[in-house]
């Protein structure tokens, strides 16, 4: 699915499921092996494979992390975070490149979805970012899947264990409350796979954002001088790069629960696995003119699928902008000759999924 229309259309459509336990054939027939690079995506039970009921009982726990209410709580600590790595940031020698993915880039989502969900052990924290990196690294071994599979649910269990012992004021122990309280809500497995894709889904994504959205704004000059002269807003920004450069480039899997006949006289058959290519979409011609491969951030055409589309759209989305809303304009206005320390020397993560750089080396002084 590349096109926007439709991927539209089939992210809507009831005949397509994310649930391989019920609707591919090759999973519920044996055929997926542990050491797969994409075991973990299909493997889990949350509601990133939840279909129909099972989706909108899983959606409606997590969603109470998301509300309105508390996302806007939490921009007085996001901006807390914010002017302390900058004030790190400053410290930088002249002439001295940081990484602005590592230093920047990839604190901020991760200590606010960890502190929302109470991981406060540093040790937990790391070891979580560890196995969220090699469960996006799609080139990944038999050996490096099979570790970080075993080693993710050693962690959360731990976690699961703790806030059992010590309930917090976080949405572990909200998740876990629900469980005890009415198991038929909220399985074991549901709830340890819940704080994964809650936890992982709520940085990753966002890591990417601010990476790319700094990218484009520091090879895209014209574009910067916009913003700066208010001519384009920081919103704008957001979505451009949303649009441009999509956080998660392609995500596996659905499935076809009957046959689906396209426009074009294709046919997904019954039992057919489906990648949803959004970054693909966000650069789709039909949707965005000519020159959908141009950074602009005065595009008039702002819809994207960055963030999904119908019942699976994020519930993180309006975090991660507010996230990007606080980090970006922050930076910029920190450090007004902020430039790439090699724009050429540049390499994309090894995923096909996350869709960043590897690193983001940079000279926060200027040249």
């Amino acid at each position: 699915m590349t096109t926007q229309p439709l991927l539209k259309e089939l992210l809507t459509d009831p005949r397509v499921s994310k649930d391989p336990h019920r609707h591919w054939p090759a999973w519920i027939d044996g055929e997926i092996s542990p050491e797969w690079p994409l075991y973990t995506w299909v493997a889990v039970r949350n509601m990133f494979t939840a279909y129909g009921t099972d989706h909108r009982r899983l959606r409606t726990l997590v969603a109470k992390a998301f509300t309105a209410r508390r996302t806007a709580a939490l921009r007085p600590r996001i901006e807390e975070l914010t002017n302390g790595l900058l004030d790190a940031l400053d410290a930088t020698p002249p002439g001295t490149p940081v990484d602005l993915r590592e230093e920047y880039a990839y604190p901020i989502p991760i200590q606010v979805i960890c502190e929302l969900f109470g991981v406060t052990d540093e040790a937990t924290r790391e070891g979580l970012r560890t196995c969220v990196d090699s469960i996006f690294h799609t080139s990944a071994d038999p050996a490096e899947v099979t570790a970080t599979y075993a080693r993710v649910y050693e962690l959360l269990g731990g976690l699961v264990a703790t806030k059992r012992a010590t309930p917090g004021d976080d949405m572990t122990s909200v998740l876990i409350s629900a469980r005890e309280e009415d198991g038929s809500r909220l399985t074991e497995q549901e709830l340890v796979d819940t704080l994964l894709l809650v936890i992982s889904a709520g940085h990753e994504t966002t890591v990417n954002l601010l990476d790319n959205a700094i990218h484009a704004l520091l090879t895209h000059p014209d574009q910067l001088a916009l913003v700066r002269a208010g001519e384009a807003d920081w919103d704008a920004v957001i979505d451009e790069t949303l649009r441009h450069q999509a956080p998660v480039a392609s995500l596996p899997l659905r499935y076809a629960t009957e046959d689906i006949a396209l426009p074009d006289g294709t046919v997904i058959e019954r039992g057919d696995a489906i990648v949803a290519a959004y970054a693909a979409a966000g650069r789709d011609p039909g949707v965005h003119g000519a020159d959908a491969d141009r950074f602009d951030v005065t595009r008039a055409v702002k819809d994207h699928l960055a963030f999904g589309h119908g019942v699976h759209y994020c519930l993180g989305a309006p975090l991660a902008r507010l996230e990007a809303a606080v980090a970006l304009p922050a930076l910029f206005a920190r450090f007004p000759g902020l430039t790439l320390a090699d724009p050429a020397g540049l390499s994309p993560v090894e995923s096909f999924i996350s869709n960043g750089h590897r690193a983001l080396p940079a000279l926060v002084h200027g040249r």
